[in-house]
């Protein structure tokens, strides 16, 4: 189901708050729908398959079916879908890049069959072969799968730049959508996170960040946002999430982003190390300080 403006005029989703959290999908579709509306989400992300990788199962068509019924009845937003942490389409060796393709063209595949959906990624790791090579490899092989406007949007996730991670900074990442042929499906998730890890001060600059990002990507390819407080120093370059209020950003931030005029309409999905019922009392806290 894709949201035109006709279609969210009419349904009076350009003020609705589209947040929801990471949680499991391995009861089904139908009751990830049922868990996020207990937690007053409406949308989610899931892994596509396992995190550490792994065999995807097949759709279940029942299952399926009515997941679609409670999407339209409630009105979700897009879904996240995830995959795996062991995808690395930089890697210096053939056969984690060839597992990363088949992943990649797997869940292109089944995530079409799906309501509205973004298959986010971790650009990858270059594993010591340098930036330049590690991001030539990511363009070569997303251009050798996707050799077709995709129906699903790609996301790259900006990363913290643990490591030799690639996507840490927005000039990487344009670098990787620049060079993808059939790029009109492709943007940018960011994480709340990662950025303020990466060097990015969201917490005190925030209209400077979003400037940055829009003169050298371009706002309109930021599609969603990992809401994630830290557990780390700005521009630490670690990746550790905290509960919204209990680290280094602080809940101000957080409602900063969300209330933006630039982010308020995204999708946002929370990635905090929770259950969810801490899940349902960081989005009832979001809810209540959503401005719009």
């Amino acid at each position: 189901m894709m949201y035109n403006k006709r279609y969210i005029k009419e349904k009076g989703m350009e003020n609705m708050f589209k947040i929801g959290c990471h949680i499991s999908i391995a009861g089904g579709y139908k009751k990830a729908a049922e868990d996020i509306l207990q937690v007053g989400g409406n949308t989610f992300q899931y892994f596509t398959r396992n995190p550490r990788g792994g065999a995807s199962k097949e759709l279940d068509l029942k299952d399926l079916q009515e997941f679609k019924k409670i999407y339209q009845e409630n009105q979700f937003a897009p879904l996240f879908a995830h995959a795996p942490y062991t995808m690395n389409l930089s890697s210096n060796k053939e056969d984690v890049r060839s597992f990363a393709k088949n992943v990649l063209k797997e869940d292109l595949r089944k995530i079409s069959k799906l309501p509205e959906s973004y298959l986010i990624f971790h650009p990858g790791s270059h594993v010591g072969q340098g930036i330049e090579k590690g991001s030539e490899l990511i363009i070569e092989a997303i251009n050798e799968v996707v050799t077709f406007e995709s129906e699903v949007f790609l996301l790259l996730e900006g990363m913290s730049g643990k490591g030799t991670e690639i996507g840490s900074s927005f000039e990487e990442l344009k670098n990787i959508i620049d060079g993808i042929k059939n790029n009109k499906k492709v943007g940018v998730c960011l994480d709340t996170c990662h950025l303020y890890s990466a060097g990015y001060d969201i917490k005190d600059d925030l209209d400077g960040v979003l400037k940055e990002f829009d003169k050298i990507i371009g706002i309109e390819k930021l599609k969603g946002i990992h809401i994630n407080d830290s557990k780390v120093p700005f521009a630490s370059k670690k990746d550790r999430h905290e509960v919204l209020g209990d680290g280094t950003l602080g809940l101000d931030a957080i409602v900063n982003i969300i209330n933006h005029p630039l982010l308020k309409d995204l999708v946002f999905n929370l990635e905090t190390p929770n259950e969810l019922d801490g899940y349902k009392k960081e989005i009832d806290i979001l809810k209540k300080r959503y401005r719009y």
